[in-house]
């Protein structure tokens, strides 16, 4: 498959503001949670608890299935291909994994939120928090290695791009 230069551009412009603005809303996820985690006010704590639905389902995973579905478009109409090199295939299934476990994990965080109205307080929510800090740290830094990988492009052909590789004519 091949796409047009202008395309390319915007599909590759499409991957890193969404794959940009997952790692940031990661990160605020994260210092909210935190903020419940560590906080001595209940008020604030279930405060930061009642933002976390809004933000996760909101943000954090509608940009995370925008970084994917780019992630597959960039891949598939550029001499990259999507299973061709390891390195792409590494982003792929990292990408797919981190957005997996953050969509399982959206019926915790929508638990935490409804504690939080309910009035629990932070003693309480303390240990769904706790396993949010562990997930949201988790995937920021999984996150970080298919940003590693796009700069750094390590070379490494799977079995079907040395396949693809001999079946294709020589470039001039």
């Amino acid at each position: 498959m091949s796409f047009t230069p202008a395309f390319r551009r915007l599909a590759l412009t499409l991957h890193i503001v969404a794959s940009i603005g997952l790692l940031g809303a990661i990160a605020a996820f994260l210092s909210l949670v935190i903020a419940g985690v560590t906080g001595q006010d209940d008020g604030l704590g279930r405060g930061a608890y009642l933002a976390l639905p809004l933000i996760a389902e909101t943000v954090v995973a509608p940009l995370a299935l925008a970084s994917l579905a780019t992630g597959i478009v960039q891949a598939l109409g550029t001499p990259w291909g999507l299973i061709r090199h390891y390195w792409v295939l590494i982003k792929l299934l990292v990408t797919v994994f981190a957005t997996a476990v953050l969509l399982a994990k959206l019926p915790l965080i929508v638990q935490a939120g409804h504690l939080a109205v309910e009035g629990a307080s932070n003693a309480d929510l303390r240990p769904i928090g706790l396993q949010l800090v562990v997930h949201a740290a988790g995937g920021l830094a999984v996150l970080l290695i298919p940003a590693v990988l796009s700069v750094y492009k390590p070379r490494g052909l799977t079995p079907y791009g040395l396949r693809r590789q001999r079946m294709e004519p020589a470039r001039p």
